[in-house]
């Protein structure tokens, strides 16, 4: 395999002003829709007539393909070219939004989800493009927008949720993924130079693709229906036991054909296995903190005297600062990976969530208290995003970047299904005894659910004290000023 960078990458011309706000929509696209749902699950379940263990499907389908067709897609992108399969990841989520608002099928609705998993790979696929065609000054800068716009777009599409429900109903969510979708897919399709790569040796490993996916599958439906099945129920049990025995045979795999799908010696490297033990850990702490933030923000104060009574809106407005927080942490993360490599802001991001969530736990009476933790955990999340690439890129080929930060991204799904699950046990499993047909967690629960979260973040601020060789990523990073720059540019790219 042989990669060959592009001449105006080579000879240093900018086209960052044009690649990069194409790249930054595409990963605010896939992040949008992958949350913006998560709000409207109860009324979808009233408005689809299913109930609140099955409409919770909408968000396990989605979790199940983004992990699954994230490693493949940045796999095939390292083989076969980077820009065609962002365009194949960009069309499968447009398609899904597409779909998600032409029915009114709760079965079509899973297949239109399902679709929108493919928008996983823009991740890695982002990244490996940004090697290849971005001067070697502008990519860790470039990598840290691309990474903190994770956390951005989450935050926003909170916020859009809200906002759309406001004023339309729940098919305005899916028409603004729509919009999202045919915008990235354009400005991708005109800015994003054909790829590069060619393949002259590599191979598909159609086995190790199938095992992959069948041990991911089975992970993350256990975790993700453990609560609604009971988690010492046979289902449940099975799940997990399948997903041991299927991911057994596919490290068997992997170690055996000659062109793997995953590289199980790259995997291994200290940079890559602990980074990807940290991204395990800050997808727990993200997603499991958004979730109970917004239930503890609508909670009724008058039933439980605790709470806001918030709307769906004011629930993502509560969150907003964490995109804000985001935001700031990518020219932030690039100075810092620049000056101090990447354990510095891998490390503070876990710190800053850790105590984020440390003062929700200890003050929670005023929305003040809710809007700076928001900031300070979003900031967090932000540098740890952007952290992490710098490090797997510092530690792998760039013929393997596309494979191995497509792994790190799984990784992070499946600790956000985790975290998601874990903090709907300790919600469920204190409920205060209300003289209503409706079961709300005690304030006591949810305190559990915050330090829980907080113990989580810690742990993945110490993580890369466990890498020894800690070394600055191997290309300078941009300057905080470049990346508000192509901040800047995006704002202007509607043509």
């Amino acid at each position: 395999m042989s990669h060959t960078p592009r001449s105006a990458a080579k000879a240093g011309t900018p086209s960052s002003n044009r690649v990069l706000p194409a790249l930054i929509l595409a990963m605010l696209s896939f992040s949008v829709v992958q949350t913006a749902i998560v709000p409207i699950l109860p009324s979808l379940a009233r408005e689809l007539h299913v109930s609140g263990s099955n409409i919770t499907w909408l968000m396990t389908a989605n979790l199940l393909a983004a992990a699954v067709l994230t490693p493949l897609l940045g796999r095939f992108g390292d083989l076969r070219g980077r820009k065609p399969m962002l365009l194949i990841s960009l069309a499968g989520l447009t398609a899904g939004s597409a779909l998600a608002v032409a029915t009114d099928s709760f079965a079509l609705l899973l297949v239109a989800r399902v679709l929108q998993g493919a928008g996983g790979g823009v991740l890695p696929l982002a990244i490996s493009i940004v090697r290849d065609e971005l001067p070697k000054k502008k990519v860790t800068g470039a990598v840290a927008a691309i990474s903190a716009s994770m956390g951005v777009g989450s935050g926003l599409g909170l916020v859009a949720t809200g906002l759309l429900l406001e004023h339309w109903s729940y098919k305005s969510i899916f028409w603004m993924g729509l919009a999202f979708g045919l915008l990235a897919l354009t400005l991708v399709a005109l800015r994003v130079p054909a790829d590069p790569v060619t393949d002259k040796n590599g191979g598909a490993d159609p086995l190790g693709a199938l095992t992959l996916a069948g041990w991911l599958s089975a992970l993350l439906v256990a975790v993700s229906q453990g609560n609604s099945w009971g988690w010492g129920s046979g289902r449940t049990i099975g799940l997990f036991t399948t997903a041991a025995l299927l991911a057994l045979v596919w490290v068997i795999i992997e170690s055996k054909v000659s062109h793997p799908l995953v590289d199980l010696t790259m995997m291994a490297r200290p940079a890559v296995a602990f980074t990807n033990l940290a991204g395990l850990l800050i997808g727990f702490g993200m997603y499991g903190s958004f979730m109970v933030i917004s239930n503890f923000a609508q909670t009724p104060e008058k039933l439980t005297h605790y709470g806001f009574t918030a709307t769906v809106l004011h629930a993502g407005v509560m969150l907003l600062p964490s995109a804000i927080g985001s935001m700031v942490a990518a020219p932030v993360g690039a100075l810092l990976i620049a000056r101090r490599g990447p354990r510095t802001p891998l490390a503070l991001g876990g710190l800053l969530g850790g105590a984020a969530m440390v003062y929700l736990a200890l003050r929670h009476s005023h929305e003040a208290d809710i809007y700076t933790a928001s900031a300070v955990f979003g900031l967090g999340i932000g540098l740890a995003f952007s952290a992490m690439p710098a490090y797997i890129n510092g530690a792998v080929p760039a013929e393997q970047s596309g494979i191995a930060n497509g792994m790190n991204a799984v990784l992070r799904t499946v600790g956000g299904a985790i975290g998601t699950a874990a903090m709907a046990a300790i919600l469920t499993g204190d409920t205060m005894k209300l003289p209503v047909p409706v079961q709300l967690p005690t304030l006591d629960a949810y305190q559990h659910a915050f330090w829980v979260t907080a113990v989580i973040c810690l742990a993945a601020a110490a993580v890369p004290f466990l890498i020894r060789t800690a070394k600055p990523t191997t290309v300078a990073a941009t300057p905080p000023a470049t990346v508000l720059s192509s901040s800047r540019e995006l704002a202007k790219t509607g043509a």
